[in-house]
């Protein structure tokens, strides 16, 4: 895979990681200039570098999370791998990565229709635009923007109304497999063995009472 953000010096020994991963996410390539890829883009929670990985082709997008534990490495064959991370690496709908561009291009341009390679672009994050090639967008970035095609060429703006929407359908979704997987949701979630300290003084208030 490639991965210049994961990179070992020249002198150490080839880079491995231990990763946990859907198949999808380590296909191999179909063209030699296709494989699987780190990069690092901005999250489209705080805007800041984070890591993610582009499938071969870059077809899929995958969030990447790294555990880590001091003095932790990993024997992989008959080699000593210093870095000892843990990676999970879970599918990420694209459209959330692009929304950050979307809502800037709208400021910035008063609300004009643009095409989306004009769009998704960063100077900071040059590999950004594959975000665009990934499988469904084109079929899906209606969920959260207006369309306009001129000729066989689309345009794109921001759509708030739209976005929010999606958003909620996207809880939605969240919501109904937690409850299908028997994990409570909502405002009050508590731990079935949590017991707050007010349980416990009433109970002991509740003894002493029966004593009197």
């Amino acid at each position: 895979m490639q991965g210049p953000e994961l990179q070992r010096p020249a002198a150490a020994h080839p880079a491995q990681w231990v990763l946990v991963a859907p198949e999808a996410a380590t296909d191999p390539p179909k063209t030699p200039d296709s494989e699987p890829m780190f990069t690092r883009l901005r999250s489209p929670s705080t805007g800041e570098a984070t890591l993610y990985l582009f499938n071969s082709g870059a077809q899929q997008l995958f969030e990447v999370k790294a555990f880590h534990e001091e003095y932790r490495s990993w024997f992989i064959g008959e080699t000593v791998q210093q870095d000892g991370r843990l990676l999970f690496v879970t599918p990420m709908d694209p459209l959330f990565l692009i929304l950050y561009y979307l809502i800037k291009a709208d400021k910035e341009q008063q609300g004009k229709f643009q095409p989306l390679d004009q769009v998704v672009l960063d100077s900071e994050y040059p590999y950004c635009p594959l975000l665009l090639k990934c499988a469904d967008v084109k079929q899906s970035i209606h969920h959260v923007t207006e369309e306009k095609e001129i000729g066989s060429q689309k345009f794109h703006k921001y759509s708030q109304e739209k976005t929010l929407k999606w958003l909620k359908k996207k809880v939605n979704q969240t919501v109904k497999a937690l409850k299908s997987n028997n994990i409570s949701v909502g405002e009050r979630v508590q731990a079935p063995t949590f017991i707050s300290g007010k349980q416990i003084t009433d109970a002991e208030e509740g003894k002493k009472t029966n004593h009197c």
